[in-house]
């Protein structure tokens, strides 16, 4: 026997109970985003290295450590994925919506890749579903935009979320605190590990989001830029949390969130939800002002988020009190199954599971080569609600009986074999009801 051919690493399927779970959260997920006035886009996998180097950041986790990058047969770099804001952004200016939409709200989803060390509901492979608001600077869309975070959350069924902000400045009063973070930052000398020394030049903001325990504690009083911000950026902070609040969203405060993107300015946020341990975050996101001028548009404003679907579906499933596992938490089953015993019954049979189907009846249609026996058991594994039986004397007879698997009743010749979907529909559902 040949040896089995595994998943990648970090790479896994999506089985029907979890799929059936994740479309049911996704669908909740895309209906608030368009009462908010959000419309669907749909991105490339593959995009050109530079459009994450020069958005995400060359000092980030992502590029410097996680995104799947390679040269393409003429020579230019590309890679998969690793976020969503870039590839919008990148769309946005390419399709000129700059020009035609002035104020865009685009939403998109779908697999994301980082090569990351894969643990519970973090994998090289994960779905992302995210929104984009282009085109606002204002306070107010920043407290719709937490407004609609904690919708998103409600509808998705995710329990209680605690919903975190921290203000990161603007190009006005954060490179004056980046370099008091960088001197803060040298004066710790060794005491902080190898990435966060070589991220005092380039990006000092980083040393407060490193992961490493004695980096924690050596910037345990590291200067915090909600203690340096222009009157501008304190301003807009305010009104943000003060507009958000009166709409009913509480928030907290988190002094010390960067967020791993180079690209958020003012307001930054993660929402993160109980019952997922230590790593609670389930989504996250901010304003980022400077990205489409970055990536050579205009000057355009812009605030967005993401969250990471299989961290929802972890969150939702703790929320239920009880993890979706394959057979539970499944579709009821099939309205019909249909069952032909004999090779002339076949035809027929399609032709039934055809006109049921088109009535919106969920149908699971047998082979004829099985016996009856066996489709019947099929038939109860699949949870089906009844079963059509088709031979030779029924095609004879031009009706068939059938058997409510749920009652354990058999119905003699209520199926016209001949009757439209919905006649068939009405004849079983009533004689199930006459019985009942």
């Amino acid at each position: 026997m040949q040896p089995k051919v595994t998943a990648v690493k970090g790479f896994r399927d999506v089985l029907p109970a979890e799929a059936r779970h994740r479309r049911r959260i996704l669908d909740a997920v895309e209906r608030v985003l368009e009462s908010y006035g959000y419309a669907e886009i749909e991105l490339p996998l593959l995009e050109r290295g530079e459009l994450f180097s020069r958005s995400v950041g060359v000092t980030s986790d992502i590029v410097e450590k996680e995104m799947y990058a390679f040269e393409d047969r003429d020579g230019t770099l590309v890679a998969l994925r690793p976020e969503g804001t870039a590839s919008v952004v990148r769309a946005y200016l390419e399709a000129g919506l700059s020009r035609s939409e002035p104020v865009a709200r685009l939403y998109y989803q779908g697999p994301m890749f980082r090569r990351e060390r894969p643990q519970k509901g973090r994998y090289r492979q994960f779905t992302q579903i995210g929104a984009e608001l282009l085109g606002r600077e204002d306070p107010e869309a920043d407290a719709e935009t937490l407004c609609l975070v904690e919708d998103l959350c409600r509808a998705a069924g995710i329990g209680k979320v605690t919903i975190e902000v921290n203000s990161l400045g603007d190009a006005i009063c954060r490179p004056r605190y980046r370099d008091l973070l960088a001197a803060f930052g040298r004066a710790l000398g060794t005491r902080l590990c190898e990435d966060c020394r070589s991220r005092l030049d380039r990006n000092p903001l980083r040393i407060l989001d490193c992961k490493n325990d004695a980096c924690r504690a050596a910037t345990a009083d590291a200067p915090l830029m909600m203690d340096h911000l222009c009157e501008p950026c304190r301003r807009h902070n305010d009104r943000v949390i003060e507009l958000t609040t009166a709409a009913g969203v509480a928030l907290g405060e988190n002094r010390r969130m960067v967020r791993g993107l180079d690209y958020y300015c003012r307001t930054a946020f993660e929402i993160s939800a109980g019952g997922l341990g230590a790593q609670a975050a389930v989504g996250g996101g901010g304003r980022y002002d400077g990205l489409v001028a970055e990536l050579g548009g205009p000057e355009t404003p812009g605030i967005g988020f993401a969250f990471g679907l299989e961290r929802m579906v972890m969150a939702a499933e703790s929320a239920a009190a009880g993890a979706i596992t394959e057979g539970e938490g499944a579709a009821t089953g099939p309205d019909f199954f249909i069952a032909p015993i004999s090779e002339t019954a076949a035809a027929t049979a399609l032709a039934i599971a055809r006109r049921l189907r088109g009535v919106s009846r969920v149908v699971e249609l047998g082979a004829s080569d099985r016996k009856l026996k066996a489709q019947l058991k099929l038939a109860d594994r699949a949870g089906a609600h009844w079963v059509v039986i088709l031979g030779d004397d029924e095609l004879a007879r031009g009706r068939a009986g059938v058997r409510d698997l749920r009652r354990r009743r058999d119905y003699a010749d209520c199926v016209d074999l001949a009757a439209a979907g919905s006649e068939i529909v009405g004849a079983v559902e009533g004689k199930s009801k006459g019985e009942a």
